[in-house]
C-alpha cells in the first residue's frame, strides 16, 4: 500500500501476475486517509486498475465500486480483456483518471471505461485523492470460487515498476 494518494492523472504498473488457482492478484486504489476499519465500504469509492483470479487464467477486470455500482448489487461498472500469458510476460496495467473519466488499458489497449455522470458522490466518489495497493490473496470469496491449487504455491506478482504521472498546477 502506497503512503502517498493522488487524484487524478495517470498510474502505470508493469507486472506479471501469477498462475496459480486460488490466487487473486489486485492492483488497486482506496480513499487516502481510509482503512477497512473505517467502514462505509464500497460507498467510499474503490478503483480496481487490474484484478486477476488463477482459476480464470488471462482474463483482467477493471471496475469502478461505488455506494449506486458495486459488484453485491451487480451494478458495478467493469469489463474484462483476455490476456492469455498474463503470468509469462509482463504487462503495463494503466489507469488513467480525471474528474470526467476513469479508463484502463493493459498497455495500449483500452478495455474500461467509466464517464462521470454528474450524479454525486453515490455514482462518483472519485473527487478526493486515492492511495495505490498491490497486492496477491490466496482464496477469498472470488480467489477460490473453484478451490485452491496447494502444490502451485510459492506464486508472487512480479513489479517491474510502478510510475505515477500528475499534471503540474
Amino acid at each position: 500500500m502506497s503512503k502517498a494518494a493522488w487524484q487524478n492523472g495517470k498510474i502505470e504498473v508493469r507486472a506479471k501476475l501469477p498462475e496459480a488457482r486460488g490466487t487473486w492478484s489486485a492492483i488497486w486504489m482506496m480513499p487516502g486517509g481510509w482503512s477497512f476499519n473505517d467502514g462505509n465500504w464500497p460507498d467510499v469509492g474503490e478503483l480496481d486498475i487490474m484484478e486477476h483470479v488463477g482459476h480464470e487464467l488471462g482474463k483482467i477486470h477493471a471496475s469502478a465500486h461505488s455506494k449506486d455500482y458495486q459488484w453485491q448489487k451487480n451494478t458495478q461498472k467493469t469489463n474484462t480483456i483476455q490476456i492469455d500469458d498474463v503470468h509469462e510476460e509482463f504487462y503495463s496495467y494503466i489507469l488513467e483518471w480525471s474528474p470526467d473519466v476513469i479508463k484502463c488499458f493493459v498497455d495500449d489497449q483500452l478495455y474500461f471505461t467509466y464517464k462521470n455522470e454528474n450524479l454525486g458522490q453515490s455514482k462518483w466518489p472519485y473527487d478526493k485523492p486515492f492511495y495505490l495497493i498491490l497486492n496477491v490473496a490466496v482464496g477469498g470469496a472470488w480467489g477460490s470460487l473453484q478451490g485452491i491449487d496447494e502444490s502451485a504455491f510459492p506464486q508472487t506478482m512480479q513489479v517491474e515498476y510502478v510510475k505515477v504521472y500528475q499534471q503540474n498546477k
